[in-house]
Order: C-alpha cells, then sequence, then structure tokens
C-alpha cells in the first residue's frame, strides 16, 4: 500500500486546499474528485473532530486555560459553534463578548452575540447561542438534534 500512495502522491499532487483540476472539477487532497465523489459520512464526521479540536485550542488560547476550563459545557458549545463559524480572526473583533465571558458576565455576553452583523447574518442561530449564553441550557432546537451522529 505504501506504493500505491507514493505513486499517486507523485501523480496526483497533494493539495490541502480546495482546487480545480485539469478539466475543472474541484479537487482536494490526493485528486479527491469533490464534484463526482464527494466525501462519506465518516470522513465528514472525521474533518469535524478535527475542526473542533482545532476551536478548542484556539478558544484556551483566547480565553486562557482558567477560564475556558471554568466555563460549563454549554457555555464552551456556544463558543465553540462561533469560533467554527467565524475562524479565530473575525471571532477576535468580538472584544465587548470575549470581555464578557472572561467576567463570567453571561447575560451581558449573550447581549453582545445579538449586538452584532453577524446575529444579523446568522438569525436563529445567533438566538440559539445567545439564548445558551445566557441561560447555561441547552436549546431546544439542540436537543431535537441529539440523534444526529
Amino acid at each position: 500500500m505504501n506504493l500505491i500512495k507514493k505513486m499517486l502522491i507523485t501523480d496526483e499532487g497533494l493539495r490541502l486546499k480546495p482546487y480545480r483540476d485539469t478539466v475543472g472539477k474541484l479537487t482536494i487532497g490526493v485528486g479527491r474528485n469533490l464534484d463526482d465523489v464527494g466525501i462519506s459520512k465518516d470522513e465528514a464526521l472525521y474533518l469535524l473532530e478535527n475542526d473542533i479540536q482545532r476551536a478548542i485550542q484556539d478558544a484556551t488560547d483566547i480565553f486562557g486555560a482558567e477560564i475556558w476550563l471554568y466555563l460549563d459545557e454549554i457555555r464552551q458549545a456556544v463558543i465553540l459553534d462561533m469560533l467554527f463559524n467565524l475562524g479565530k480572526p473575525r471571532f477576535l473583533t468580538f472584544r465587548k463578548f470575549i470581555q464578557a465571558i472572561k467576567g463570567k458576565n453571561f447575560s451581558k455576553a449573550a447581549f453582545e452575540m445579538l449586538n452584532s452583523r453577524w446575529a444579523r447574518q446568522v438569525g436563529r442561530r445567533a438566538e440559539r447561542l445567545a439564548y445558551m449564553m445566557r441561560t447555561g441550557k441547552i436549546h431546544p432546537d439542540y436537543e431535537e438534534a441529539k440523534s444526529v451522529t
């Protein structure tokens, strides 16, 4: 198996960002044709797990381990959801939100979430996340979605 991997990496190349191949197909990795083949559910969940781990590291960097570990699972999930959606650079623009979290003022953090262009862009998602930040409870919409994985 190592031989075929080496051959395919040599012949197809290894690209870590999507690109258009010679016939215009959206491709990633070692020649994975996303237009025709896509990815499997297992591959999507593997990518998701890696993205969640990256978001956890970003959150730990932003808030510091002491504050991050102090937060309950619900509020951690809200922050991870936002980091996943926004990316670290845009998340860092939520200065008042970050300060409210550091000050353990979750009502203010929820207010800052809703008082943003991001909230207007994502609509119900922001409302659900702000509810969870404010109350420390799972939003009913997510209760129904638990059985997805």
